[in-house]
């Protein structure tokens, strides 16, 4: 893939690429990347949308969500993934991006 024209940015592996409104599928590509090499299953929390902790109610024929004050420590890691993806993807975009999904309350929202 060619670079942009006018480029500003340097290349991190530190810090996830920015998107300054334009070249979106360059931008998502490299974004993609960076998602992977951090955490595959960041991506898998972008595509299929955050985990739900869920508990047995009942008799053992429903479950439903548990609230936070339940969260073991390994909901909590996992959940924890949601928050991960977000801040990586706010972080790679501008102000103008920001306002429009600064209401998302996922990153597969996002």
């Amino acid at each position: 893939m060619v670079a942009p024209p006018n480029f500003e940015e340097g290349q991190s592996t530190y810090r996830p690429p920015r998107f300054n409104g334009q070249y979106f599928g360059w931008w998502q590509t490299r974004m993609h990347d960076f998602i992977i090499n951090e955490d595959s299953k960041l991506w898998d929390v972008i595509c299929d949308g955050p985990f739900v902790p869920m508990k047995v109610f009942g008799e053992g024929t429903k479950t439903v969500p548990k609230k936070r004050k339940e969260y073991n420590g390994a909901d909590r890691k996992v959940v924890e993934k949601n928050f991960k993806a977000k801040k990586i993807i706010v972080c790679g975009i501008g102000p103008d991006e920001y306002n429009r999904i600064s209401a998302c309350e996922s990153a597969k929202e996002i």
